[in-house]
């Protein structure tokens, strides 16, 4: 049974995915639902969560995919129907020529944890190894692992616990979510903006706020390219 509000919100993203082909943002889920600040939307969408109306997919904007609906807004009064992804099973038998498709997975090293919340002192050291899917790290240069700790990106799909994967690079384009050294003692993962000889580090949680440092006490120490959970 969901509330007036949970409804509310799960018919405005439904009808936002329909229209735009993506979900709405959290700015504009707060206007719609006349609410005063992203907080509520924050509570409101772990509770469609926790009942199975919605699943926030992981490192990707606006990361939020409806998997079903209330009878209220035309959804299937027998139960969720899963889809088959890629096209559906083919009848018969399989052809001669058939491959199955093998996934390569890589063993990254997990440096330790990363803050998204208050900075941790820097990490260099290997905790242990993660096996990840070749294809994240099918960019040029060396990749490692982070666990992370802290809430700050949760509003970026990253949460407390998760594994990020990371690209060594010393450079960010303004977005990016990076791992910087700050005043070269303190590791934060954060959303990565320069304003002039500044360098801003940005929560995707609005509990916490922006920090903005001179750009000579902000290393890059990487970008983000791969997310992995646990549950």
């Amino acid at each position: 049974m969901l509330t007036r509000k949970q409804l509310d919100l799960l018919e405005f993203i439904h009808k936002r995915v329909q229209r735009d082909g993506v979900p709405p943002s959290f700015d504009e889920m707060k206007e719609a639902l006349d609410l005063r600040s992203k907080s509520g939307i924050h509570r409101l969408i772990t509770a469609l969560e926790e009942r199975g109306f919605i699943r926030r997919l992981a490192h990707r904007a606006r990361a939020i995919e409806i998997v079903k609906l209330p009878e209220s807004l035309g959804g299937d009064p027998s139960g969720f129907q899963p889809r088959v992804i890629e096209g559906d099973r083919p009848e018969g038998p399989r052809p001669a020529n058939f491959e199955p498709v093998v996934v390569h997975a890589v063993e990254l090293p997990v440096m330790g944890r990363i803050a998204a919340g208050v900075p941790i002192e820097a990490i260099s050291q290997v905790s242990h190894q993660v096996a990840v899917p070749g294809g994240m790290v099918s960019g040029s240069g060396e990749h490692y692992a982070l666990e992370v700790k802290g809430d700050s990106m949760i509003e970026a799909g990253i949460n407390d616990g998760d594994v990020v994967v990371i690209r060594e690079s010393s450079v960010a384009d303004n977005g990016d979510i990076v791992v910087a050294l700050v005043e070269g003692h303190e590791a934060t993962l954060k959303r990565f903006h320069r304003k002039g000889n500044a360098i801003a580090l940005e929560a995707a949680n609005p509990a916490y706020e922006t920090r903005v440092f001179p750009e000579d006490k902000v290393k890059v120490q990487g970008r983000l390219v791969g997310l992995i959970r646990t549950y």
